[in-house]
Parts: C-alpha cells; structure tokens; sequence
C-alpha cells in the first residue's frame, strides 16, 4: 500500500526525503545553467514536491509537516535576470512544502583568471566581475548563513 505524502519511487534518494519530511527547515541551493537550475536540483524538486501532490481539488497537498523553505541560485547573469523563474518555483515550495524564500547571488565569478582562456569574454567585464566576488559576494554568503539560521530560530 502506497503512503501519502511519501515518493513511491524507492532509491537512493528515499532517505533523503525521509529526512527532509522530519527536517525544521530546508535550505536548497543551484547555480543557473542555460537559463534554468540545474538537472540536480531540478531531480530532487520534482520528487520533493511531487510526493505531496494528491490530484484532489479539496486538497490538493498533503504535506503533514510545513518547513520553511530557503532557496539559493548563482548565476553568470544579473541578480534580476530569473524573477520569473525563481517565483515560480517559490510558488511551488509554498504550495507542497513550506513558506519560501529566495535568494540569489548573481553577477558571479566564473573563473579565477579569465585571461588563462581562448574564449573572447565580450558580455561582461571579467574585473568588475573579480572585484564584486571579493567585495560583495562574501555579503552574499554571510546574508545566506544569516537566512538559513533564521529558519530554525
């Protein structure tokens, strides 16, 4: 017999959500390839989610353990770039697993020394780049601690 609110695929990732059904809170994170998060992330989304759906229009989620949610994305692209895509998936988290919020860091480094390439890098300017990873990228990440000890303070 199938358990609500449990993924009926049985595999390595079963414990994981076993786990994040009895977490306080969960802080998912992806950097943006090709205009979306990744494969991995995505993989664990859809099950995450997925396993609270019940196809019932009275109720339609049956997640018994609400947890707030903190959803971090890098990206190569300006913070603002994936507004749409990042409410939509905050759209879902709140639906089938708990309050979201989201974050992104974007604008990032990608390379260490963009000079030691054959690529012509001609979208952006590889020093502002540099200079915002060692000036505001360390905010980022301490405002990222910071959100992730609040969601189980």
């Amino acid at each position: 017999m199938l358990n609500q609110g449990h993924c009926i695929c049985r595999d390595g990732l079963t414990k994981v959500l076993d786990d994040i059904r009895e977490a306080d809170g969960l802080i998912l994170g992806s950097p943006n390839y090709l205009s979306n998060l990744t494969a991995s992330f995505r993989a664990l989304y859809e099950r995450l989610v997925f396993q609270s759906l019940t196809y019932n229009a009275e109720t339609p989620c049956c997640n018994k353990n609400v947890i707030p949610v903190l959803l971090i994305m890098t990206s190569n692209a300006p913070d603002t770039a994936y507004t749409e895509l990042l409410n939509s998936y905050k759209d879902t988290l709140d639906k089938f697993v708990g309050p979201t919020t989201v974050l992104v860091s974007g604008d990032t480094l990608q390379l260490n020394d963009y000079s030691k390439t054959d690529w012509e890098w001609s979208f952006f300017d590889p020093e502002h780049k540099k200079e915002r990873h060692e000036t505001v990228f360390p905010q980022e990440c301490k405002k990222a601690y910071e959100m992730g000890k609040s969601l189980i303070v």
